[in-house]
């Protein structure tokens, strides 16, 4: 990547300690807030709300956030500066002067109709108009590509040229797919690695351009994909243990959330399980059901939470954190010929945790592969090892310590901006 090693001699590099749960949502909100998930209030990347029954999956507004932002924080200390956030994922109703965020319209058939969330709202005609749409199937799924980052990339270029914020935070996804789905030291991760860096080199290059003054750049990780070998089923488990409870629907099985004593929200490499109406004596099962299993690495419920910064009332009863070389599945059902329709289609607001298994769409049966053994690399469990540690690289020498918390990333800004 020489155009991230090029800012890097510029200035200082380093490693990330990233804060668990080393997820989107939690991740990008601990640099946003100087905060970890039990204050910030952000468990995962998605919400299971107890007073409605309902669970939210990549819908969520900024509200959600319970602390001060990045752009907050300028807003308060220096109001003269513009600032702008292009993409972080929970963006849609945020306190930057600059907004840019995908919000698909969802019809009642399932379909979406493409649109963009922007500040000012009539911008994305704009984008729309020189760019065309977001390449929403880009940005997720089996299609998953360079296109998405790159559009993110010419719209961020746009905005820069018609409104100058003073900082940005742009949110660039392309490292994620390649490395889920073939591994990441896999040769089709390398090769996103190089699509990554053409297309930061773009930005540099104009951005450098555009603006007259120099710029400070600080490009860092959200977390590390690690390489999985093994998948764990919490919910089949929480099912054979008599705690999930599943309703037939046409011949196949949903899961009942008002029935079930217990469930489990997964993502990626670790997961939620909530316990009807927070039974002790059921979060002692599902304790007992989990100790020892494979895959597992920590079971942790109550005041124990703490040590995982997940104390908090969205958070699940009991946390299931699997070992570094595993991850979590979100299916309940025993027999494939059950599972749900949407489990064999891309559909990330219906199922109740991540999937990574959409990556493998087949294209000659038009459905997703109940094959989760097919995921070659996974993320979200405590990063204790150093290879679990990401990277910060800044053209300017801020960098004082061979490593930074996540937590502290936004006062090094701040600091940085407001000196």
């Amino acid at each position: 990547m020489p155009t991230l090693v090029q800012l890097a001699d510029l200035g200082s590099s380093g490693r990330i300690e990233h804060s668990f749960p080393c997820v989107t949502w939690p991740s990008q909100c601990n640099v946003l807030t100087g905060t970890t998930a039990d204050q910030h209030g952000v468990v995962a990347n998605g919400f299971f709300w107890r007073d409605s029954g309902k669970v939210e999956m990549w819908t969520a507004w900024n509200e959600v956030i319970q602390r001060p932002q990045i752009w907050d924080t300028i807003k308060n200390r220096q109001p003269n500066l513009k600032t702008a956030a292009w993409f972080p994922m929970l963006a849609k109703g945020c306190g930057a002067d600059i907004v840019c965020m995908p919000a698909p319209i969802h019809q009642p058939d399932g379909s979406e109709d493409m649109w963009c969330y922007t500040k000012p709202q009539e911008f994305y005609g704009t984008l729309l108009d020189e760019l065309e749409h977001f390449p929403l199937h880009h940005f997720w799924g089996p299609l998953a590509g360079i296109q998405s980052s790159k559009w993110i990339v010419d719209s961020a270029i746009r905005a820069a040229q018609e409104f100058s914020p003073d900082v940005w935070y742009i949110y660039l996804p392309h490292l994620d797919y390649a490395a889920q789905k073939s591994g990441p030291d896999s040769d089709e991760a390398g090769t996103a690695l190089t699509q990554l860096d053409g297309v930061l080199n773009q930005l540099v290059n104009r951005f450098e351009n555009i603006y007259p003054d120099p710029i400070t750049w600080l490009v860092i990780s959200e977390y590390v994909i690690t390489p999985v070998d093994h998948v764990s089923f919490p919910n089949r488990l929480l099912r054979e243990a008599g705690l999930l409870v599943v309703m037939e629907n046409n011949g196949l099985d949903q899961l009942d959330f008002e029935s079930s004593d217990a469930w489990a929200l997964v993502d990626h490499q670790f997961s939620h399980v909530f316990v009807k109406d927070r039974r002790p004596d059921i979060v002692a099962q599902v304790e007992n059901v989990f100790d020892g299993q494979q895959g597992f690495q920590i079971v942790l419920s109550g005041d124990a939470r703490k040590t995982l910064n997940l104390d908090h009332e969205r958070s699940g009863d009991v946390i299931l954190v699997s070992t570094p070389s595993s991850w979590q599945a979100y299916y309940w059902w025993l027999d494939d010929n059950r599972a749900p329709e949407f489990a064999r289609t891309v559909d990330i607001h219906r199922k109740p945790g991540y999937d990574p298994v959409e990556l493998f769409f087949d294209p000659a049966t038009k459905s997703i592969p109940l094959q989760p053994g097919l995921v070659k690399g996974s993320h979200g469990a405590p990063a204790t090892d150093e290879h679990q540690r990401g990277a910060i690289v800044c053209n300017q020498p801020l960098l004082k310590a061979e490593s930074i918390r996540d937590t502290d990333i936004h006062d090094l800004v701040i600091d940085a901006i407001i000196s």
